[in-house]
């Protein structure tokens, strides 16, 4: 019956409808605190069906059926953030062929197995950090001579020291990023590459809710767009020097900022 109204509305009726259905997913509001976004929240990235659908879709990567996944959206070709490419690249290349990353919030792997077939090349050492579940599972199911899995970061810098600290969007998800950014930058790895990460100028942080499309599976959770500024005051409070600040289009739009991303060096 649906198929048949379609058939019959006007165009510009037809763009109406869609157009509200979507904008009941995606980023809504602008909260007061982070504990009144998360209030809005039913199930976050750690309820069961959610990492249910993320191990799923690592087996399938690891095992060769699909070249990657991101948030257990599968994939059959790669889906390149080629500017962090590079800039792993350019690590890689200012370490005689060493590739050292530390992936924070790196679930099981998706940046890893998305770039393996430039980095096969190099001595690669990746460590992610994660909640336990993930690297109980992580270690069991999906580590290789490359790939391993860390409950901190302490135990990651332990094993392996990095040269590099991968942030692929999770500050934003973060109830307190910025305590987290200077945990990591502490650690003085000689570059930081934040990734995929929703930033604007708008002098303050603006809490979100972000509503997951229920194609990809239902959930919800509070999440920001970071201030720019005080990523970058952040970074150079510890001696670090922006080498590149780039947008990253595969994420989309989000409105009062955009996917971006940082490069930077450590100072000698």
């Amino acid at each position: 019956m649906k198929k048949i109204i379609k058939q019959f509305l006007p165009p510009i009726i037809l763009s109406a409808y869609r157009a509200i259905k979507s904008s009941r997913f995606g980023f809504m509001g602008d909260y007061p605190s982070w504990q009144e976004a998360e209030d809005e929240c039913k199930d976050g990235y750690a309820a069961g069906p959610i990492f249910e659908s993320v191990k799923q879709a690592a087996l399938k990567v690891k095992s060769g059926e699909y070249f990657c996944e991101r948030d257990s959206v599968l994939f059959e070709s790669p889906q390149y953030s080629w500017e962090s490419l590079a800039c792993l690249m350019h690590v890689a290349a200012r370490s005689s062929g060493e590739l050292n990353v530390l992936d924070f919030g790196g679930s099981l792997g998706s940046s890893y197995f998305n770039n393996r077939l430039f980095i096969s090349g190099l001595k690669t050492h990746w460590s992610i950090v994660e909640q336990e579940h993930f690297t109980s599972f992580g270690s069991e199911h999906l580590e290789d001579q490359s790939l391993c899995f860390h409950k901190t970061i302490e135990e990651s810098i332990s094993a392996h020291q990095p040269n590099v600290i991968l942030l692929s969007s999770v500050l934003h998800y973060l109830p307190e990023p910025y305590e987290w950014l200077e945990r990591l930058l502490s650690v003085a790895p000689p570059f930081v590459l934040i990734d995929r990460t929703p930033m604007g100028k708008n002098g303050r942080d603006i809490i979100k809710v972000q509503r997951v499309h229920p194609s990809i599976y239902s959930a919800s959770y509070p999440c920001r767009i970071l201030d720019l500024d005080k990523i970058i005051s952040h970074l150079k409070s510890h001696n670090y020097k922006i080498l590149e600040c780039f947008p990253t289009h595969i994420d989309g739009d989000i409105k009062g900022g955009e996917y971006m991303g940082i490069f930077a060096e450590k100072l000698a």
